[in-house]
């Protein structure tokens, strides 16, 4: 049996050998160098992408911060207040200028009546102001053959109504009828005893009383114009409680028999 013995040769690499493996490792390390150096390349301009975003983002802020202190206001107010300039603008195209933007918005809205009348069988628009006085009604009366116009200064909510009900009750079997336009829709009622009655078509009206009626409904005249071309106006605030009650002194006559009054 062959007695193997230990050779320490056998043990140690040759020159050559030692060569391939340093290599070998070398390659690996540099492998290894290369990835961590890819990865790090990668992470490196990630880190520089969200930097350089969020400078951006920095900078339009600063921008628009800056455009907004520089204006003294939000930027949101700047656009909400070019959008009101905008309507107002628009609306100036519709709005009468001696009405005054409020209230011809108001009108047009229907929160506010653009013209409410009280039509009445009274002969005298100086006897209709003295009842609309004594009724604490302001309102300029027109006088017309057919019968004198009341025409209503309070046109909030439901002012002409109040107003129909006051007179009415104040001057107990009177019937008027209360004309009003609101958001340009024309509403006509009679009213009796302080209650509103029938309501009926605008045409109605307008083919039983004097042509500025319906005029005055539509807008088409005005108080003044009709000043000018001659009509009675009689305005109520011009009375006082006592002119009123002469006014209606002067206006009542005794009837047949000393039975009674009437009112002309």
């Amino acid at each position: 049996m062959t007695d193997d013995k230990f050779d320490p040769d056998e043990s140690h690499f040759s020159d050559e050998e030692l060569e391939a493996a340093l290599a070998g490792f070398e390659k690996e390390f540099a492998d290894d160098s290369a990835s961590g150096d890819a990865s790090d390349t990668s992470d490196a301009d990630k880190t520089a992408d969200a930097a350089s975003a969020k400078s951006d983002s920095d900078a339009n802020d600063d921008t628009a911060d800056k455009a907004s202190a520089d204006s003294g206001q939000p930027m949101t107010d700047d656009v909400t207040g070019s959008v009101a300039d905008a309507v107002n603008e628009a609306m100036a195209d519709v709005v009468d200028p001696s009405l005054g933007f409020d209230n011809e918005l108001a009108g047009l809205l229907g929160n506010k009546a653009k013209v409410a009348l009280i039509v009445t069988r009274l002969a005298s628009a100086e006897l209709l102001a003295a009842f609309c006085q004594l009724s604490d009604i302001s309102a300029a009366c027109v006088g017309a053959n057919q019968g004198a116009v009341a025409v209503l200064k309070n046109l909030d909510g439901d002012g002409p109504e109040a107003a129909a009900k006051d007179l009415t009750t104040v001057v107990s079997g009177m019937a008027v009828i209360l004309a009003v336009n609101r958001a340009d829709k024309l509403e006509v009622a009679m009213y009796v005893q302080g209650e509103a009655g029938q309501s009926f078509a605008p045409p109605v009206l307008f083919t039983s009383t004097p042509r500025f009626v319906e005029d005055l409904m539509l807008g088409i005249v005005t108080l003044n114009q009709l000043k000018t071309q001659g009509f009675e106006v009689v305005d109520s605030a011009g009375l006082d409680h006592d002119q009123a009650m002469q006014i209606l002194a002067n206006h009542t006559k005794r009837g047949r028999g000393g039975r009674g009054s009437r009112i002309e």
